[in-house]
């Protein structure tokens, strides 16, 4: 997944969950060079030390969309990274800290990829007359997001993870108020962005388990139905 150029948090306005507090320079180290947020510090140049972070962590998807998230370990993460198990080990307390890294971070990037796009100025004909292209453009994104499933896998697998762990439920809360900023360009009724949301992410999860995922113009169909223009 390609990163957004735009998303650049500052470290001071994450919270604890915050997969970018994970990072080198997000938190000063303990004495004994461990972190609060269970991350460790191993001195490196930080180029380095992010570049293997952001390895580990793609590493992390890939398994997630092979195996799950029980093939997480500091082992199989950092062999399917191609780094020495000790980069894995270093960078996170344990394989529950690199698997909410890795769940937080896909779902915190997918989240700004629809903020980007809520913003960005509408295309193709029409666009000064409204934002129906805009759900054009949420199909496109969501048809492609379904090439890449290991990122898409681990937003369903955070939401599984924050049932039971209620202090990564910031991470989709965020990812409910993106997509109810985009339900709004549409329609003001609370009931209509409410039913958005939910039937947005059914359609995501029923396109996970299809052996064909619906074509954008599919997805763009029913993105009409669930946000019809408001005459």
């Amino acid at each position: 997944m390609n990163v957004p150029d735009a998303y650049d948090p500052d470290p001071d306005d994450l919270d604890p969950g915050h997969p970018d507090a994970y990072a080198p320079d997000a938190y000063e180290p303990a004495a004994d060079g461990q972190r609060s947020d269970g991350s460790r510090s191993g001195g490196q140049h930080r180029s380095d030390g992010q570049l293997q972070r952001q390895a580990l962590l793609e590493a992390a998807l890939r398994i997630i969309e092979r195996d799950g998230a029980a093939g997480i370990t500091h082992r199989t993460v950092a062999q399917e990274a191609r780094l020495p198990t000790t980069a894995a080990t270093s960078a996170f307390e344990s394989p529950d800290a690199l698997l909410t890294a890795a769940l937080t971070n896909a779902m915190e990037l997918e989240t700004e990829r629809l903020r980007q796009l809520t913003a960005a100025l509408a295309d193709g004909p029409g666009a000064a007359g409204g934002h129906g292209d805009k759900r054009r453009m949420l199909a496109r994104l969501t048809a492609g997001a379904l090439a890449d499933r290991g990122p898409q896998l681990a937003e369903f697998e955070l939401c599984i993870l924050a049932a039971r762990r209620p202090e990564l439920r910031s991470h989709t809360r965020r990812w409910s108020e993106a997509l109810a900023g985009f339900a709004r360009l549409h329609t003001q009724d609370p009931m209509r962005v409410a039913l958005f949301i939910r039937a947005y992410e059914g359609l995501r999860l029923q396109a996970l388990l299809a052996d064909e995922p619906p074509a954008a113009e599919e997805f763009e169909a029913m993105l009409w139905e669930l946000l019809p223009d408001e005459g």
